[in-house]
């Protein structure tokens, strides 16, 4: 499965067969390159893991690797305060939009995680003080300036506002003062509080490279943690069935346990089967793209038959969805496009391979695949184990699987929010 199309510029290839796609990702890895990725987004991300290539992403990689094999070695009690922060912004009993209140969470998750101390974005209406209120702002409007630069691209130095170039200098005042902050006080590395950013501080030539890199973590990890449960959210309601199996498995999960361990995760299959539809569903990051580095080969696509070869040229760019892959029908059944958790039961998808990467493959595999899976597991349990009824609310917009409005920025997120009904009972 393969279309080529050339609206101006080099010709770009859709690529759909998994076979393919291992190809860009993995086997010919060193034949493809991000093209225009760090002319885009430089003005916030600078020089990070996200934008490079070549020896700098490979050190970047190795020393960012180290940090999130560590984490993976703490309970989840780094996610307890913020899910705490989050369930008080939740009414007992009403109509609530989850979606901003996921942002908020993941964005105080991974600044303590990052950082040492989160911006607590979720406390803005009780003490929140104005230069955490001004970073959390800020790095929302950079983030909608990259994803406008992204799409117009390459002419993406045409979209260039005082008010973006404002946002990404208060990000980076923000996070550099932080550095500075850190630096005076003479922090040490053995401590939980502060090891992520004092292991890549250690590594890093100066504070422009290190505030690039907690940048560059922060933008890849934020939002898609935040789009996964809101779209986890948004499924979960309008399928009650699946919402009253999944929180029957929590009650037997959880026995045994105060508050959700990895222990009692693993506990919970169907948590996880919810979790991965939700992904293959709603992928995050929908869309990507490669350019070719040199020329190269497509194993499948060409020829008659479309079971041949094809050649790919030097500046030719091959695009690939998770969003289209998710759907096809050959691979997911005659059901694909429905929420069904239990494919991922049993062996039905047991070689599915490449056809199913919400987290990229390959040796740009997302590195902090573990702690989002299980922030998302544990914000889940919590929130079920608080609210004994979330459903869909009767005023809500109608909104069905396959009618619902979509808003794509550099992630996928829900046009209309994720409004659900709270209840005691």
């Amino acid at each position: 499965m393969l279309s080529q199309y050339l609206l101006f510029g080099p010709r770009a290839f859709h690529i759909l067969d998994p076979d393919n796609l291992e190809s860009v990702l993995s086997t010919n890895f060193s034949d493809y390159g991000f093209g225009l990725r760090y002319q885009i987004f430089a003005p916030l991300l600078g020089h990070g893991i996200f934008t490079q290539e070549g020896a700098a992403w490979k050190h970047s990689r190795e020393m960012l690797r180290k940090q999130f094999v560590r984490a993976q070695y703490q309970n989840l009690k780094q996610f307890e305060e913020h899910v705490d922060n989050l369930l008080a912004r939740i009414p007992k009993s009403g109509v609530v939009d989850l979606q901003p209140l996921f942002f908020s969470l993941t964005l105080d998750t991974a600044t303590a995680l990052l950082m040492g101390r989160s911006v607590y974005s979720l406390r803005a209406d009780i003490d929140q003080d104005a230069e955490n209120r001004l970073f959390s702002e800020s790095f929302t409007v950079a983030q909608e300036g990259l994803a406008k630069r992204y799409r117009i691209a390459p002419w993406q130095f045409l979209y260039n506002p005082s008010r973006f170039r404002k946002a990404c200098k208060n990000v980076h005042r923000y996070v550099e003062r932080y550095i500075k902050e850190r630096e005076l006080a003479d922090h040490k590395a053995d401590g939980d509080e502060y090891g992520f950013i004092d292991q890549v501080s250690q590594e890093s030539r100066n504070t422009t490279e290190l505030r690039d890199q907690i940048l560059n973590v922060l933008l890849a990890g934020r939002d898609t943690t935040a789009c996964c449960l809101s779209w986890t959210f948004w499924l979960l309601v309008r399928h009650p069935e699946v919402m009253s199996k999944l929180r029957q498995e929590i009650v037997v999960g959880m026995k045994g346990f105060e508050t959700p361990t990895r222990e009692a995760i693993r506990k919970m299959p169907f948590l996880s089967c919810v979790i991965k539809e939700s992904l293959r569903l709603y992928p995050p990051v929908p869309l990507n793209q490669r350019q070719a580095k040199k020329t190269t080969l497509l194993p499948t696509g060409g020829g008659p038959d479309g079971r041949h070869p094809i050649l790919v040229r030097e500046g030719e760019m091959v695009v690939f969805s998770q969003y289209v892959n998710s759907r096809v029908k050959s691979i997911y059944g005659p059901k694909a496009n429905q929420f069904r958790p239990e494919r991922w039961q049993g062996g039905e998808l047991s070689k599915i391979g490449w056809a199913y990467s919400p987290f990229h493959g390959g040796p740009r595999q997302c590195l902090g695949e573990d702690f989002a899976l299980m922030e998302v597991s544990y914000t889940i349990v919590r929130m079920l184990q608080a609210i004994p009824s979330i459903t869909w609310p009767e005023e809500a917009m109608d909104e069905t699987m396959g009618t619902e409005r979509q808003r794509l920025t550099l992630v996928l997120s829900c046009a209309n929010g994720c409004r659900v009904k709270t209840a005691t009972v």
